[in-house]
C-alpha cells in the first residue's frame, strides 16, 4: 500500500524526474499519494525550478523546424503522434507544477488547497497515462518518443504565468488545453480516413479527459475571481491578452467547451465560433 503524502515533496519528485517512463510512473504514484492525503501541508516549496527535468530528447528547435504532419503517410502520423506525446509528457509537469507552486496560494486565499492539490494531481496522473499510450503506440509504429524535434511552447507559457495562479489558470488548462478540443475531433477523423483506427482511438480516450481537465481550470479559476472580487470572464480576456503569445486560436469547438463549462463569454469575443 503506498503511504499517503504529507506534503508536496512527492510532486517535486515528478517534476525533478527527467526520464519519461520514470516521470510518467513518479506522477501516478505521487496522485495516489497526494489523493489519499486527509491533510496536507500546502506550504510553499522552497527551491521549486522553474524549469522541470528534461530528457536529453527530444531536442527542442522552433516550431518551424518541427516536422509536419501530413496524416496521409506513415510518417505524417508518427510525427503528430510524436507531437501528442510530446504535449501529454510536458502536461504531466503542467499539472504537479501548478499543484506544487500554487497550493499556498490557494491556501492563503481561503481555499482549500487540499482539494486543488487533489484536483491536478488526478490531471497528472491523466496526463502521465495519456503519453504512455501514445509512447506505446509510437514504438508499434517503429519509432519512440525522443526521435524527433520537438517545441517548447507549453513550458514558455508555464513560465510567463508562474508568479500568479489565476494567470496559469487562464493560460494553461483554459486557453491550451481547451484549444486541444478544438483541434482533436478533427484529427480523429483524419486518422480514421487514413485508417488509423487505433491511434484514433486513443485521441478519443484522450479528449474525453481533457474536458474534465478544461472544467478542473474553468472550476478554480472561477472560485480564485471570486475570491479577488473579478468578473471570470472579464478576468480571463484580460490575463490572454497580457499572458499568452498570439491569443487564443479560433474556430472553437462550443460543444467541448461547453461540456467543460467554459462558456461563449470567455471566448466569444475574441474570433470564430465553429458550427
Amino acid at each position: 500500500m503506498i503511504a499517503p503524502a504529507t506534503s508536496l515533496a512527492c510532486a517535486a519528485q515528478a517534476l525533478a524526474t527527467a526520464e519519461p517512463r520514470a516521470k510518467a510512473a513518479a506522477a501516478l504514484d505521487a496522485a495516489v499519494r497526494l489523493q489519499a492525503a486527509p491533510a496536507l501541508d500546502p506550504a510553499r516549496l522552497a527551491g521549486l525550478a522553474d524549469r522541470p527535468a528534461r530528457p536529453a530528447r527530444p531536442i527542442l528547435a522552433p516550431p518551424g523546424k518541427v516536422p509536419r504532419r501530413r496524416l496521409g503517410s506513415p510518417r505524417g502520423r508518427i510525427a503528430l503522434l510524436h507531437a501528442l506525446a510530446h504535449i501529454e509528457f510536458n502536461a504531466i509537469d503542467l499539472a504537479f507544477d501548478m499543484a506544487a507552486r500554487f497550493a499556498c496560494d490557494i491556501a492563503e486565499a481561503g481555499l482549500d488547497a487540499r482539494a486543488f492539490v487533489a484536483d491536478w494531481a488526478q490531471v497528472g496522473a491523466d496526463e502521465a497515462r495519456h503519453f504512455l499510450m501514445l509512447a506505446d503506440r509510437l514504438e508499434a509504429l517503429g519509432a519512440a518518443y525522443g526521435d524527433l524535434p520537438a517545441h517548447d511552447r507549453l513550458w514558455e507559457a508555464a513560465l510567463a504565468t508562474r508568479d500568479d495562479a489565476l494567470a496559469r489558470l487562464a493560460v494553461a488548462p483554459m486557453a491550451l488545453e481547451a484549444r486541444g478540443l478544438d483541434v482533436t475531433p478533427g484529427l480523429i477523423a483524419r486518422l480514421e480516413a487514413a485508417g488509423d483506427a487505433r491511434s484514433a482511438a486513443l485521441l478519443r480516450v484522450i479528449y474525453e479527459d481533457e474536458i474534465g481537465h478544461v472544467a478542473a481550470g474553468v472550476r478554480w479559476f472561477r472560485r480564485l475571481c471570486a475570491r479577488r472580487g473579478l468578473r471570470p470572464a472579464a478576468a480571463f480576456r484580460k490575463l490572454i491578452a497580457e499572458r499568452l503569445a498570439g491569443g487564443l486560436k479560433p474556430p472553437f469547438n462550443t460543444e467541448g467547451r461547453s461540456a467543460a463549462d467554459l462558456t461563449a463569454d470567455f471566448y466569444a469575443e475574441t474570433g470564430r465560433i465553429m458550427a
